[in-house]
């Protein structure tokens, strides 16, 4: 199957299925009542929020408004000032940092700029977290490298290096990193940022379709909103320091929240996403 059928199956299971969303979910990373500032500076004001195991929850919110700081505080990179973090039933807000070691096996990250190692060609970018934290055999570690590569579209770049590379093949080698030991959740930090819209497409594309392959849970940082439309399950619209506003894409559409309604108006995503 192409990835736009597989884009259009998932769309049609995971959005227009009422009786699905009717099931009770596994609850896989809880944030409670989370506060988190710096300085004087409060970012998350009393911060909660659900993500279940295996949907694509995406953030959004005005810049500044602590989107990469939920984002931190989910890995553990950070803690908050109070409330709680819950990952798989454990609360992990005051883990010692050698307990975070093995919570974070469990998250794969692509950051903004994909995050790449200048020196280490494309191999070496995405084996590089393998031979950290794995005992693969070479032969084992080059199968596993070659898979991930060949998941996101790139099966021949394995020599090149980054200065060789676009900007949307950086972001998907700083992809098949994020995957290559297999994480059960995938945290995307503006995934299609400075990218054109082909490229834009072809990113959401791949991770709808990774999301299907690998049935992870993911949660995507983005000031897309036509990227957010076309791979999200539900939104959770982060403003003035506390999730505001939190269900699906269609409801988002529906929604009478002033400020959400606003965000979305300004991008023109009412009259770019098909009606229902």
């Amino acid at each position: 199957m192409s990835e736009e059928g597989i884009t259009a199956e998932r769309r049609s299971e995971e959005r227009d299925t009422a009786e699905r969303r009717r099931q009770s979910r596994d609850v896989f990373v809880e944030f409670r009542d989370v506060t988190k500032s710096y300085g004087t500076k409060e970012v998350l004001k009393g911060a909660s929020l659900k993500i279940y195991r295996g949907e694509v929850v995406v953030i959004l919110g005005a810049s500044g408004t602590g989107k990469s700081v939920t984002l931190r505080n989910i890995l553990g990179l950070e803690a908050p000032d109070s409330g709680a973090v819950i990952v798989e039933g454990e609360d992990i807000t005051n883990l010692p940092e050698e307990e975070l070691y093995r919570v974070r096996k469990k998250f794969g990250m692509l950051f903004q700029s994909g995050a790449l190692f200048d020196s280490m060609n494309v191999f070496d970018n995405v084996a590089y977290p393998l031979r950290e934290h794995s005992e693969l055999t070479e032969e084992d570690l080059t199968r596993v490298v070659k898979e991930k590569l060949e998941m996101v579209n790139l099966p021949d770049a394995e020599h090149l290096m980054p200065v060789d590379l676009s900007g949307g093949m950086r972001k998907r080698v700083g992809l098949a990193r994020s995957i290559v030991l297999d994480p059960k959740m995938i945290l995307y930090d503006e995934p299609t940022t400075g990218l054109d819209p082909i490229t834009s497409h072809k990113i959401n594309e791949l991770i709808v379709t990774l999301q299907s392959k690998l049935s992870v849970t993911s949660v995507v940082v983005t000031h897309d909103i036509q990227s957010a439309f076309s791979i999200g399950d539900r939104i959770a619209f982060l403003n003035e320091g506390i999730f505001e506003w939190v269900g699906t894409m269609e409801e988002a559409r529906d929604s009478d929240h002033p400020v959400l309604r606003e965000f979305l108006q300004t991008s023109a995503v009412m009259a770019a996403q098909p009606t229902k």
